[in-house]
């Protein structure tokens, strides 16, 4: 993909998490739009329905791993399973504050997944994910 300016997905269902994730990337200068969806399912039901997700720009979505209801593997699951053509208009780096070892194991089996980063999200980790879009 080409550099771009993308839009940014947070799903986390920490509020404080969410805030300051929006906050820093606002703060980077880089971005098209910024939504946060405390509840995976909420996003999952969007990205499948049309409602975001734009043609002409990547959307990076900022995955926590941790949640209840649907966590970040389940949502990857069914992200997969959606047509490739609403699959590439998307990014997924997951996001958690604490990962064992057999989380980090299962990553290799979703090819949607760019890359896992610890949390706090930082100004420089919204630079690096846009760099690999």
């Amino acid at each position: 993909m080409s550099a771009q300016i993308p839009n940014f997905i947070i799903i986390d269902d920490s509020r404080l998490d969410c805030f300051i994730a929006e906050k820093i990337i606002q703060n980077s200068g880089t971005y098209s739009s910024v939504k946060s969806y405390m509840e995976a399912t909420e996003a999952y039901e969007a990205i499948k329905n049309g409602l975001i997700g734009d043609d002409s720009i990547i959307t990076i979505i900022i995955l926590d791993i941790q949640m209840p209801v649907m966590n970040g593997f389940q949502f990857v699951e069914v992200f997969e399973k959606l047509p490739k053509e609403i699959q590439s208009k998307f990014a997924i780096f997951l996001f958690s504050s604490s990962i064992n070892e057999n989380d980090k194991n299962r990553l290799d089996n979703y090819p949607s997944i760019i890359r896992f980063y610890s949390k706090p999200i930082s100004k420089d980790t919204v630079a690096q994910m846009i760099e690999q879009i």
